[in-house]
This record gives structure tokens, C-alpha cells and sequence, in this order.
């Protein structure tokens, strides 16, 4: 990726030290914003630092804290003087504490899912907006949506609260849009389709299911997404160049949401 689209942009990314957050760290940086991420695994925190330059700061917290938000834009005030836009990534598969099809779906899989999807996601943002209305200067937001919210497949992703908690992030997100447009605070989702991340695992390493991908996502030959096939459209919602658009859920998916998919 060339340019430099985010000249002077300085941007927080909680979920951002693997996958799709840390791949558009080094998109950001790229395209010259100052970024701060943070990440839950002190490991990956480490190792998120040595792959990235003087121009991120890295800081190992947990999205579910409800200061972990609020300390990370203060701290990219701190170093970076401004704070411009908040990516929001961290979120995850609940499958190991229960989430499920609705007849096996446990409460605490659905009281995890919901928190490590919805929860931190709402903190994230509003210490956003909050800081956003203190400075009086505007901003942008992005969420991390997926395709499930709004496009199912049952035969090998039926996890009904992650899928609630993907949809929920939609209508959340277009309703603070709607909320903020007036204070030129913008709100955004990509929801992608089944990406190569360490929360794919499962998926990645299931022949069948690699098998229903290549006509369920058949661009590019069928196959999984790279998090770098996410990092243009964040550039777009982090810059300038989307400064009229707000509200919206764009899918990076493959063609996910217009093939039928074959067993």
C-alpha cells in the first residue's frame, strides 16, 4: 500500500496486536498514522512491538476493563498529541465457553460472547465519543462487524450469540452514527467473512469447511481472506477520504453475501 492517507492521523486500535488489528497497524503506519494498540496477551503485545516501528506504541490490557479504552486515547494524546480515530477489533469466538446453535447454546457462552464482542465494543467507542465531544473536533470510528450478523451459515458456523452480538454491532453502530453526525463524528463497520486469524483456526485446518469456502467465498479462486484484504477499506474509514460517510456496513467478503455456498 502506497500514500500517505493518514498524514497526521493518530489512531487507536484495541484488538490490535494480531490479526486483522495488527495488519492494519502496519497499514496505518504505513500510510503515516501515529498508532497506539492494544492487545490482551502480553506475549502477543511483545511480539506486536517488534514488528511494528517508532511510530506505534503497544500497550498489553484488556478490552473488557472499562479503563483500558480511556487510558489508551489518553495515552495516544500523550505521546502523539491528538487523537483522530478509534478501530475497533478485539472480539472473538465464544465456541469454547458454550456459544452454540440455540438448543446447545449455554448462558455463559452467551454472557462471554456477548461481552468480548458487544461489551468491549461499546466501551471502546464511547470513550471515544466522549473525547471526540471534549475536544470538539470531530472524528472517526470503525468497527469490526462480520458477515454473520446479517448472512448465516449453519451448516459449519452456527454460533447464534456471536452471531447476535455481529449484528447487534451493526445496529449499535448506525444508531450512535445517527447520534454524533451533527458533531462530525463518524461510525462505520466492515464485516468480513471468514479471515485467516488466529480465531479461524478451527475453520482453516476443517477440509470440509475449506471446501464449502471455495464456493462460499469464491473470488480470488475460493479462498480464506488475508487480514491485509481488510486494510485498504480501514484506511478509507480512518482518512479523509471518508469524511461524508457515516452509518454504513460494508462486507469484505469474498462474495460470501451473494454465493450459495455448496456442500
Amino acid at each position: 500500500m502506497s500514500g500517505k492517507n493518514l498524514a497526521g492521523k493518530n489512531i487507536v486500535i484495541i484488538g490490535g496486536t494480531t490479526g486483522l488489528g495488527l495488519s492494519a497497524a502496519k497499514a496505518f503506519v504505513e500510510n503515516g498514522a501515529h498508532v497506539v494498540v492494544v492487545g490482551r496477551n502480553e506475549d502477543s503485545a511483545i511480539e506486536a512491538k517488534k514488528l511494528l516501528d517508532q511510530n506505534v506504541e503497544v500497550i498489553s490490557a484488556d478490552a473488557v476493563q472499562t479503563s483500558t479504552a480511556i487510558h489508551a486515547i489518553q495515552h495516544c494524546i500523550g505521546k502523539f498529541g491528538t487523537f483522530d480515530g478509534l478501530y475497533h477489533v478485539a472480539g472473538g469466538s465464544g465456541r469454547k465457553m458454550g456459544d452454540g446453535p440455540l438448543h446447545a447454546l449455554t448462558l455463559d457462552g452467551w454472557n462471554y460472547t456477548l461481552q468480548l464482542n458487544l461489551t468491549t465494543m461499546m466501551l471502546s467507542n464511547q470513550a471515544a465519543i466522549n473525547q471526540f465531544l471534549k475536544q470538539g473536533t470531530g472524528g472517526t470510528i470503525l468497527n469490526m462487524g462480520s458477515v454473520l450478523g446479517f448472512s448465516p451459515s449453519p451448516q459449519y458456523f452456527a454460533t447464534h450469540a456471536y452471531a447476535a452480538a455481529k449484528s447487534a454491532i451493526i445496529g449499535f453502530s448506525k444508531s450512535v452514527a445517527a447520534s454524533y453526525a451533527k458533531n462530525n463524528i463518524r461510525v462505520n463497520v466492515i464485516a468480513p467473512a471468514l479471515v485467516e486469524t488466529p480465531m479461524a483456526q478451527r475453520a482453516a485446518e476443517d477440509e470440509s469447511i475449506l471446501s464449502f469456502i471455495k464456493t462460499k467465498q469464491p473470488l480470488d479462486g475460493g479462498r480464506i481472506g488475508h487480514p491485509s484484504d481488510l486494510d485498504g477499506l480501514a484506511v478509507y474509514f480512518m482518512s479523509d477520504m471518508s469524511k461524508f460517510t457515516t452509518g454504513q456496513i460494508v462486507a469484505v467478503d469474498g462474495g460470501w453475501t451473494v454465493s450459495e455456498g455448496q456442500f
